[in-house]
């Protein structure tokens, strides 16, 4: 199995929750032990964006999306945002790979200064600390010079900022073929194999493919 075989995958409230689920739904489907997170703004933006709507409590939480994805017990295991005992919490607990998607802008500065207020922001620390895979996907419009400022900041550091730009030259029929877009490009930065996107050179003439 190529890939990391534990992933945090972080929820922060920016527009663009579908990315997010869509991605748990995938790495599920991949056999990946996902540690999930989410943030208080994220729940809300999930409910506002979708039709999910997620149980406060973690244990509840954890159960809910273990049956919506169709996970084996354990598979998902979701913590909250003062967990401080959590394996993200610790490098020598936590994964290999962490994903912030989507990540919001207040997210993006709390991580590029090292804030760690919450479980998300001191995992992504400890990501960037023990040299591991940071994957950020933001969604904002337009961009601030802080917010590129911080993108750049993070980009030095090791982190691999891939913005919530889905392309079109897959000829995209649905708002799920942008999703997948991205969703595909996170999953080849992981390794992880994906059949959302075809890769570059495949199939892609310019002319529309049956």
């Amino acid at each position: 199995m190529s890939g990391p075989q534990r992933i945090t995958l972080a929820m922060t409230g920016a527009s663009g929750a579908q990315y997010g689920l869509r991605l748990l739904q995938c790495l599920v489907e991949q056999q990946r032990e996902v540690y999930f997170l989410i943030s208080k703004a994220a729940q809300l933006v999930l409910a506002t964006e979708t039709d999910v709507q997620l149980p406060a409590k973690p244990q509840a939480m954890q159960a809910f999306l273990t049956e919506y994805t169709g996970a084996k017990p354990g598979q998902i295991k979701v913590f909250g945002k003062e967990d401080w005992m959590s394996p993200v919490a610790s490098g020598s607990g936590a994964p290999a790979a962490m994903v912030v998607i989507p990540c919001s802008t207040g997210t993006l500065s709390a991580i590029a200064s090292g804030a760690c207020n919450n479980l998300i922001e001191r995992a992504a620390d400890v990501t960037l600390k023990e040299r591991r895979q940071l994957i950020i996907v933001p969604r904002e419009a337009p961009y601030s010079s802080i917010h590129l400022e911080h993108m750049l900041k993070l980009s030095n550091l090791g982190a691999v900022i891939l913005p919530a730009s889905p392309g079109f030259y897959q000829r995209p029929q649905s708002v799920d073929d942008m999703v997948d877009f991205i969703v595909a490009r996170v999953l080849n930065l992981l390794g992880i194999p994906q059949t959302l996107l075809k890769q570059w050179g495949s199939g892609y003439s310019g002319v529309a493919q049956e």
